[in-house]
């Protein structure tokens, strides 16, 4: 199944001019690399948007609409920080917008700290 093009090309916006961005296929979708660290990626999988948040605010980003823990198969959690974003939560700018705007504030706050 391809992933979701319209979300990817919403991504793609989102994150030009954010840095060195590039596309790379992964985790059965497309990622969006800024500066060789992942922040995002559009599931081939009914359209869900994998994101990297910071860890210390993952309690805060898992209480917004359409959130869950990322799970790397059945049961096995990413852990803090990896959280899959349903599609119908993601449906206005505003809220795709909210999502993008995590992703960029963690990548700033890792610096190059690329872990």
């Amino acid at each position: 199944m391809a992933h979701d093009a319209e979300l990817a090309a919403r991504v793609r916006d989102a994150v030009a001019g954010a840095g060195d961005v590039r596309e790379v296929k992964m985790f059965g979708g497309l990622a969006f690399m800024v500066d060789d660290a992942m922040v995002a990626c559009v599931s081939a999988g009914g359209g869900a948007l994998l994101v990297r948040v910071s860890p210390g605010r993952d309690a805060d980003y898992l209480g917004a609409p359409g959130a869950r823990r990322a799970e790397m198969g059945a049961g096995r959690s990413m852990g803090e920080g990896w959280i899959a974003v349903d599609r119908e939560a993601l449906g206005k700018d505003h809220e795709l917008r909210f999502w993008m705007d995590a992703v960029l504030a963690h990548r700033a706050e890792r610096g190059t700290d690329l872990r």
